[in-house]
């Protein structure tokens, strides 16, 4: 296949065909394709007035194939990925890998007292082969359908490459699993899609990391099914991409159900995220906290659009919602679009912004104890993002951090 700009029929029949998929997918995908036809743009949020999907290049076939030991992988990927310290990290805390390169998997690794336990780590692309029952259940069904929104729809017709992961009933993972998603190249989409799958008592961390140019569109969909007794962690760190539009939702279906949802962003110049998270309370005594921490500097907008719905039968229920924006200077912007919908009296919500910027005072008073405007500027903002930071796990909060301040090099002054 001749990598080829836009989308249409003959695209999408030609990629289901050199993946070799079952009818199913290719039906699915020419489904999607229909619905993304008729769906509009988003007319809020960041302007995308400027993705004309016609001049990307949604899909590239393969360069490389699918490889079980590091040693095997192609130099150059290699090297990305030992950059990252993804194999070592690996061999130390991980329990497994997944690596996709331009949408395509490149490496799957699973440890094999994992394996032996009946979970299932893989790439998409090898599940629809080897798992197709499972993947055929959930696979854009309830969770997210293609009638969500026109980029649920796209994505659809058009994903590739992502992870598989299904956890047997009662397993409970003592390390975590992770996938890492490269971009390269200029014009291109990428669409990769995350399966997991926790049965009943199970537990597991899974950890996604995608990195690439700055000058991106990322537009995605999360979406979180929770049953009886259950719960679901969301911790998320947006650095970098020009347009984000992101909003994990969680929707509690049974009595118990629970969602936290922690977030960190920054946007700097010429850059515009809008993100939060969506929350349904569907079901008695369930429970959800949102903390939205977001970061703002030289001329950078940030965001915050969420959703909290108590339904008609979320008796019991509660749910807080703290959403924080930081500006570091006067011509940053932090907005909030805060949504609460409640159907039942029997519930309890809480909702709470402060949207503040760092101030001359607090920099004078840094500066007389010794500390340069970067140095007091970094820590006001450790300070800042430390109630979502010391939700994690260490190796993952001082890797948050490091982030974050490379986000803010050169941010005051």
């Amino acid at each position: 296949m001749i990598a080829r700009k836009g989308i249409s029929r003959e695209v999408i029949s030609e990629l289901s065909k050199i993946k070799g998929e079952p009818d199913w997918m290719a039906e699915k995908r020419l489904k999607s394709l229909e619905i993304f036809e008729r769906k509009p743009m988003p007319a809020w949020g960041p302007d995308l007035s400027g993705l004309n999907l016609d001049e990307l290049v949604l899909y590239s076939p393969p360069t490389a194939g699918r490889f079980n030991s590091w040693d095997e992988v192609p130099a150059e990927m290699k090297q990305t990925y030992e950059d990252l310290g993804i194999p070592q990290a690996e061999r130390e805390h991980l329990a497994g890998v997944v690596g996709v390169w331009r949408q395509e998997p490149v490496y799957e690794g699973l440890k094999e007292e994992y394996a032996k336990l009946g979970i299932l780590f893989c790439s998409m692309d090898t599940a629809i082969t080897e798992y197709p029952e499972l993947v055929q259940k959930y696979f854009m069904n309830k969770c997210v359908p293609p009638q969500d929104n026109k980029f649920s729809a796209l994505h659809g017709a058009v994903w590739s490459g992502g992870s598989f992961l299904y956890v047997p009933k009662g397993v409970k993972v003592d390390l975590p699993l992770q996938a890492y998603f490269r971009m390269e190249g200029a014009g291109e989409g990428t669409f990769e899609h995350t399966l997991i799958v926790a049965d009943e008592g199970s537990e597991v961390n899974y950890i996604e990391g995608c990195t690439g140019s700055k000058d991106v569109y990322n537009l995605n969909t999360k979406r979180a099914v929770v049953d009886a007794g259950g719960t679901v962690e969301w911790v998320g760190g947006s650095m970098g991409a020009k347009y984000v539009m992101l909003y994990p939702g969680s929707f509690l279906m049974g009595e118990g159900a629970r969602a936290d949802h922690l977030n960190v962003g920054v946007a700097g110049k010429g850059v515009h995220k809008d993100t939060g998270a969506k929350v349904v309370h569907l079901a008695p005594n369930t429970t959800s906290n949102i903390l939205a921490k977001s970061i703002s500097k030289d001329g950078g907008i940030m965001g915050y659009r969420g959703l909290v719905k108590m339904g008609s039968n979320s008796a019991g229920s509660k749910a807080r919602v703290q959403c924080d924006g930081l500006m570091m200077d006067g011509e940053s912007r932090s907005d909030t679009w805060p949504d609460i919908q409640i159907q039942n009296p029997h519930v309890t919500v809480a909702h709470e912004a402060t949207v503040g910027r760092i101030s001359d005072d607090q920099l004078f008073y840094m500066g007389s104890r010794g500390f340069t405007e970067d140095e007091a500027a970094a820590m006001i903002v450790n300070g800042f993002i430390e109630p979502v930071t010391k939700e994690l796990p260490m190796e993952y909060a001082v890797e948050l951090n490091r982030l974050i301040q490379l986000e803010m090099v050169g941010s005051i002054g």
